[in-house]
């Protein structure tokens, strides 16, 4: 009798390949997007093998968001108590970029976990900051030093959510580092150069189509564009769901219509922020007073275009990455003149960078607004660069 193939030459680590695939496909698709079947092919196995390690999808999507953290809680619990905060920095990043294509998947898709393993995920993810800002606060006393440690960490983790080619101990090197600015950096390093942004007027709803997409971006940010239906849209503008294909062909257009809203916005910005600036170093702290007043502004909107570009179809995601290519390369173009010993890569996993710690800092002042959160992300951006 002959051995089945497919059994006589199974990993031992299957389960471990399973996951790494599972993560990078829900890191690159989003949850609901990704399939059983696609993952499968990426491992090489049938979707009947896959269903004998992992139930369902949702366990599968669980296991995935755990891979990263559990691997920073080991990585940092085996740095010794009392260890400079470079060594605490620097096992983080290594374990980042170890899981870089699978690590995005606790940024946005978490939201997507039940209550009980978002809870479990938020406790892990609260030891990994817990030693980060314990080490901050010994080498940096007085500070704010849970805000530093967030921020550090975003500007890490900023590598699991762009595919910009960097060799592994570059990024290793150069992340690490940028975290360690962030660590060091109080708001004053910013204090007199970032000058008040004057924001474009708040898009004001003026037909129908505009208060469908006013009502649809706060639904998406919250609950997730898979998790909201047509007839909760329709009811926040005091419509029949049948009403919406009127004004759009379904809800994805809608969320394209947000992403697009979006960039539009985010380019007017930039454009009045760098007017008139001096130098390169005035316009990345331009650029950056820019983003995080843009962040604060418009919280529910850009949380919107970041998360669920992905899963969008090719043809309207096409001009929105394009929109973003161009917003990236004016940071680095900006950041190389400040900067000139930078090459290409360094400076746009920089500027990711700096996106990261928006991110992170932002999350955890809750997106609070007001003048000295703006100042302190602003300066926590600009340590990220290197400046």
């Amino acid at each position: 009798m002959t051995a089945d193939p497919t059994t006589a030459a199974r990993p031992r680590n299957r389960k471990q390949l399973i996951v790494e695939a599972a993560g990078r496909v829900f890191s690159e698709r989003g949850y609901h997007k990704a399939s059983m079947e696609e993952i499968a092919a990426g491992v090489g196995i049938t979707a009947a093998a896959l269903y004998r390690h992992f139930p369902n999808k949702y366990a599968l999507f669980a296991e995935c968001a755990d891979v990263m953290v559990d691997g920073l809680v080991a990585a940092l619990d085996e740095v010794p108590p009392g260890a400079p905060l470079a060594d605490v920095l620097t096992a983080a990043t290594r374990v980042t970029v170890a899981h870089r294509a699978s690590g995005g998947v606790y940024r946005w898709e978490a939201r997507y976990l039940n209550r009980e393993d978002r809870r479990q995920l938020k406790a892990k993810f609260g030891r990994v900051v817990g030693r980060v800002d314990e080490a901050v606060r010994r080498e940096y006393p007085p500070a704010d030093g849970r805000l530093r440690a967030v921020a550090a960490l975003g500007a890490i983790g900023s590598l699991t959510m762009h595919r910009t080619s960097i060799a592994g101990r570059r990024a290793e090197s150069l992340l690490s580092a940028s975290a360690l600015r962030v660590a060091a950096t109080g708001p004053a390093a910013v204090r007199g150069e970032a000058r008040p942004v004057e924001p474009p007027a708040q898009p004001v709803p003026r037909t129908r189509r505009a208060e469908i997409l006013a009502a649809a971006v706060p639904l998406f940010a919250r609950d997730g564009f898979a998790n909201v239906t047509n007839g909760q849209i329709a009811r926040e503008v005091g419509l029949a769901p049948s009403a919406l294909y009127r004004h759009y062909p379904g809800k994805v257009d809608i969320l394209a219509a947000a992403c697009l809203q979006a960039a539009g916005l985010l380019a007017q910005w930039v454009e009045r922020s760098l007017a008139d600036v001096a130098g390169p170093r005035e316009a990345v702290v331009a650029l950056a007073a820019t983003y995080v007043a843009y962040c604060f502004e418009h919280t529910a909107l850009n949380s919107v275009a970041e998360a669920e570009l992905a899963g969008l179809p090719a043809d309207l995601r096409r001009p929105l990455v394009l929109a973003q290519r161009e917003h990236i390369a004016v940071w680095e173009q900006q950041l190389r003149l400040a900067r000139p010993e930078l090459d290409p890569r360094q400076a746009r996993v920089l500027v990711h960078a700096g996106f990261g710690v928006v991110v992170e800092a932002g999350r955890s002042l809750r997106w609070q607004d007001g003048p000295d959160h703006r100042d302190a992300v602003t300066a926590l951006v600009v340590g990220a660069l290197g400046l």
